[in-house]
This record gives C-alpha cells, sequence and structure tokens, in this order.
C-alpha cells in the first residue's frame, strides 16, 4: 500500500486478537484537535479519525467526536470519503473508521506541481457535486481547503476527507456562501499553480472568491452555470420564450380545431 504523506510514523499497537495492523500516523491530514491514521483491519486498508491524547478523556471533546461521527455516518456520496464504523482501537482509543483515501492531497499536488488536466476538470464538476450535496444535506463542515481534497492514484478522482461536524435543519446564508469562497479559493490557488492561463475559470474564482458575498455567486447552481458558460438568465428567457411558444401553437389549433 502507497500512501500520500510525508513524515508518517508507525505505531506500535498490542492487538492480541489480531484485528488491527500496520498502524501509521499521517501529519499531513492532522487537525487541531484529531490525529489521522491508516491502518489495515481485518487486512482491508482504513482510516481512522482519533481524538489527540490530549483530548481524548475530555467529555467535551468526545462528545464532538461523537457528533461528527453521527453527521457523517448517513451521508453517501462518491465524492465523500465514507464513514464505515465508530470503535476503540488498541493504542488510538476511540476512532472514526472510514474508506482508505488511496491518493494524493491537492496540496501535495500543488507543491510538486502534479496538477493535470483531469485534476482541473475534477474540481469543476467532482467538488462542485460534493459541495452541492453537502449543503443539500444541512451540513456543516470545516473549511474546504487542498488539504482535504484528495485525488485518487490511478484515476485521480476527488474525494474529501474532512466534512461534516454537525448538521442543521437548515444552512444559513453565511454558510453556503462561506462553501462558495471557499471554493473561489482552491480554484484560485490551482489556477496559480498551472502553466497555461484558463480566463474562464479564474473569472469564475475570482467572483467566487469575493470579500463581499454579495458579489459571489449566489448558489453552487449558479457557479455551476458559470463554469458552464451559460447563464440562469439566459436558460429562463429560453424557458419562457419556449412557454409563449408552445401556447401560441396549442391556441393555433384550438381556433383550427
Amino acid at each position: 500500500m502507497k500512501y500520500t504523506s510525508t513524515g508518517e510514523t508507525k505505531i506500535d499497537i498490542h492487538d492480541p486478537a489480531g484485528k488491527w495492523s500496520e498502524m501509521t500516523l499521517l501529519p499531513e491530514w492532522e487537525e487541531e484537535f484529531y490525529d489521522v491514521y491508516t491502518a489495515k483491519k481485518h487486512g482491508k486498508w482504513v482510516m481512522l479519525k482519533a481524538l489527540k491524547k490530549q483530548y481524548a478523556d475530555d467529555p467535551k471533546y468526545r462528545a464532538m467526536l461523537d457528533r461528527e461521527f453521527e453527521t457523517r455516518y448517513n451521508l453517501a456520496h462518491s465524492n465523500i470519503v465514507m464513514v464505515n464504523d465508530y470503535e476503540e482501537v488498541p493504542g488510538i482509543g476511540t476512532a472514526i473508521i472510514t474508506d482508505d483515501a488511496y491518493g494524493y492531497s491537492l496540496r501535495r499536488l500543488i507543491d510538486e506541481r502534479r496538477l493535470t488536466p483531469r485534476i482541473v476538470h475534477r474540481l469543476e464538476t467532482q467538488l462542485l457535486d460534493a459541495l452541492d450535496y453537502i449543503q443539500e444535506h444541512h451540513v456543516v463542515h470545516h473549511p474546504i481547503t487542498p488539504e482535504n481534497i484528495i485525488f485518487t492514484e490511478y484515476n485521480e478522482n476527488l474525494k474529501l476527507i474532512n466534512v461534516g461536524y454537525d448538521q442543521r435543519e437548515e444552512l444559513s446564508a453565511q454558510d453556503t456562501a462561506e462553501d462558495i469562497r471557499q471554493y473561489g479559493l482552491v480554484l484560485g490557488e490551482v489556477l496559480d499553480n498551472l502553466p497555461t492561463s484558463l480566463p474562464k475559470l479564474r473569472r469564475v474564482s475570482r467572483i467566487a472568491s469575493a470579500a463581499d458575498p454579495i458579489r459571489r455567486y449566489r448558489s453552487i447552481a449558479d457557479m455551476r452555470l458559470a463554469i458552464e458558460r451559460r447563464s440562469s438568465v439566459l436558460i429562463y428567457v429560453c424557458i419562457i420564450i419556449f412557454i409563449a411558444l408552445m401556447t401560441t401553437l396549442l391556441c393555433y389549433l384550438a381556433w383550427r380545431a
């Protein structure tokens, strides 16, 4: 198995049952309160997210981990790393168990100048699909950054690895506007590190990441339309024209009858 992090640390664990093996700390994906590991569970590669040692016995942080598991467990999207278990792991403590993200972080791809046209296309499509799904399910999440966007090694499919720590009845306008800003910032950094100029995407990035939320796209759908070189106004005009033509045709047929 090949992993993407630098500075990995092998963890010695004592597991008489033989369930866990090859435990490795991944500092590249470290979070403020959590450590992230990769390991084999019954011989299958998975990832684990557990509280750092200094927080592991604090009820407040344990409740935070519980809430994140409950939020993420029911999410099911091809561009989000899936949560599949929540259990006590020897030497680690209680951990969220997810599918293995077998690939490279966008941060590493940027730093190593390994961006490809397919990766850019995945940002135009799969990242927007994931954000749309997150908003549809009213998921509150940490900022979307190059560090938590993974591209699988073989086909460069996009996966988000750090999605959701709470769920609400509705997201606020500020939440949805911030998603759009984060997308614009990620896209802008990628464009800054490409050897070619992409004016259409540069404009999308500039509007999406505008400091004033009023100047940003109003929704993921509007941003998608801008990327596809369409506008919602044009679509509405086409719909109105179509309805008018159909109404005229029906009236004509009724008059002929």
